[in-house]
């Protein structure tokens, strides 16, 4: 994939890539579904292709009451399963595309969570609004400036509250995207940061995702505050055959796919070592027929 000519690693601001992936999803929306969500579910916290679910590790802590923001909802699945925990969920995404299939699953499954619209760099809630922030491959992983996302979630969260997030392993970036032998060689440098980008035959971005390593994710988080806590690479079960884009049998045997950080921002709040915010430009958000939480 990478040999394409319209397949490459180039840098990216955010307002490019906001509109690459707002116009990707929305168009991929109906057949990211048919393809990934019956894996997925549509009541269930499912962290990446692994298959790890939040039922078994449990990373969020107790659920029952918490308020709790997810990120990159896609349908939304997870925070539906969080709402049949005793939880008080919010989902929120960039693509109206997905957020139209989480209303539609609402429908289906009777479990009704708030959707909203909105960025990620400007989340529309005020300082210390949820107790838990998660995402399961959302949002993270298509922001330019993920450090700044890294300072809003600390912005919405309460002193004590936990931020948990999977992102692709940063070690998989070295290979070409191929769930098969020819994913096995390494190919690309592990420093070099420049994002994956799909683009079209006027060389505007289509697709954009970034890239950051282990130390990156590191210091954004406690550059924004937080408490690295734990750190999980889930190995690949046995007897697990499906596959998932890059994600296999042969490669989840022999490295890891997906990273969790599983943070937490202190009760005592440290100055960052970066305090200086991002400034974005305000985007209304838009609710799909729920109200955002009330204390």
């Amino acid at each position: 994939m990478d040999d394409d000519n319209r397949v490459l690693r180039r840098r990216v601001g955010d307002a490019e890539a906001r509109r690459a992936n707002r116009r990707w999803w929305d168009a991929d929306a109906d057949d990211y579904q048919a393809e990934h969500g019956h894996f997925l579910g549509e009541v269930d916290f499912v962290w990446c292709p692994e298959g790890l679910r939040e039922a078994d590790a449990r990373l969020l802590g107790d659920l029952a009451g918490r308020r709790i923001l997810e990120l990159g909802c896609g349908a939304a699945a997870a925070a539906r399963w969080l709402a049949t925990q005793g939880a008080r969920p919010v989902a929120l995404d960039l693509s109206a595309g997905m957020l139209r299939h989480a209303a539609q699953a609402a429908d289906r499954s009777g479990v009704r969570v708030p959707l909203v619209q909105a960025d990620a760099l400007a989340l529309p809630f005020a300082d210390a609004a949820f107790d838990i922030v998660c995402t399961a491959f959302g949002a993270i992983p298509f922001v330019a400036d993920s450090a700044a996302v890294m300072r809003e979630v600390a912005r919405v969260l309460r002193p004590g509250g936990r931020w948990v997030f999977s992102v692709t392993h940063p070690m998989r970036w070295i290979f070409y995207d191929d769930p098969g032998e020819g994913g096995l060689v390494a190919v690309h440098p592990y420093f070099d940061r420049s994002p994956y980008v799909e683009q079209d035959e006027d060389g505007v971005a289509t697709y954009v995702e970034q890239h950051r390593t282990l130390g990156d994710r590191i210091r954004e988080l406690v550059g924004a505050g937080f408490h690295l806590l734990d750190l999980v690479e889930p190995e690949w079960p046995t007897g697990h055959e499906g596959i998932w884009g890059q994600w296999s049998p042969l490669r989840g045997r022999l490295f890891p796919g997906t990273a969790i950080f599983v943070t937490e921002k202190p009760i005592v709040a440290e100055k960052p070592e970066n305090p200086a915010r991002t400034s974005v430009a305000e985007q209304p958000a838009r609710s799909f027929g729920a109200e955002q939480p009330a204390d």
